[in-house]
């Protein structure tokens, strides 16, 4: 009997050692980035969560990207950090940035797209502040990059507070900055491809969490694009009108929502200042 109960303790001594290695190499964060018609700018953009000071995964999901860009990721295949993914057909960025969160290992997970970049220390003040805010999501300002990725200067700001009404007025939320409970994503896909899907799953999530918390600095490097499913003005707008629809609002309630968003809208770029 004496002997059986060593050899139990010798085994919970072993699982435990198993549970602890598995814990210390488990990601804190898993960065899911979508990738398609990048090749030209995405390795900026990998380098930039290299550089973040926690433990990380990075999912590069190749959405049938017509360019070189598995010539660009040959100089990451070493890296064990570095998933790179591909997608049999073209899913588009909504599907895609769902297959990422599936796979994800990670306590949180941040989103970034590939034209955009992160400030050193962006992962590190956000699982600070979500942390201490007991929130599930975090976002960040951004400061503005012209299409040919020359930083502008230009900030557009967040508050450090964000609710579900006020994110009703303005999609205050950039998806590229968002850092979230990996539990509270897998429960809230991306769906709506042909809206601004991030939207609809920020009201979502802030319709049953209440809160999100905001940091006021511009730790995203946005770049602004006239391609894209925002890059047309008119196009964008439609599209935003969708998302009050998506969401089960009524016609007359749903244009009174986009009166508002338009107008928050053109204030937030007219009013996005020079350098903070």
């Amino acid at each position: 009997m004496a002997g059986n109960g060593s050899d139990q303790r010798k085994r919970n001594r072993r699982e435990k050692i198993i549970e602890m290695q598995e814990a210390k190499e488990k990601p804190l964060v898993s960065v899911v980035m979508p990738a398609y018609k990048c090749a030209g700018f995405i390795a900026l953009a990998i380098d930039s969560v290299l550089i973040q000071e926690v433990p990380l995964e990075i999912l590069i999901i190749n959405d049938c990207s017509p360019d070189n860009l598995d010539a660009v990721m040959e100089k990451y295949k070493n890296m064990p950090q570095i998933h790179y993914i591909k997608n049999e057909t073209n899913m588009g960025v909504a599907a895609t940035r769902n297959k990422g969160v599936a796979l994800a290992k990670g306590k949180y997970v941040a989103f970034l797209d590939s034209d955009d970049y992160w400030a050193p220390g962006k992962l590190k003040k956000q699982i600070e502040m979500i942390e201490r805010t007991k929130t599930v999501l975090c976002c960040t300002a951004r400061e503005l990059l012209t299409p040919q990725g020359i930083l502008t200067g230009r900030m557009i700001p967040v508050k450090t507070e964000l609710t579900y009404k006020e994110l009703l007025k303005s999609n205050s939320i950039n998806c590229s900055s968002v850092l979230i409970r990996t539990s509270v994503i897998k429960e809230f896909s991306m769906d709506h491809e042909d809206s601004h899907e991030d939207y609809i799953t920020w009201l979502k999530i802030l319709r049953k969490y209440k809160k999100a918390c905001g940091i006021n600095e511009p730790l995203l490097k946005y770049r602004l694009s006239n391609q894209g499913k925002s890059g047309s003005k008119l196009k964008s707008a439609g599209m935003n009108f969708k998302v009050y629809r998506y969401l089960g609002f009524g016609y007359f309630r749903s244009t009174l929502h986009f009166v508002s968003y338009a107008i928050h809208g053109i204030l937030k770029y007219a009013l996005s200042y020079k350098k903070w």
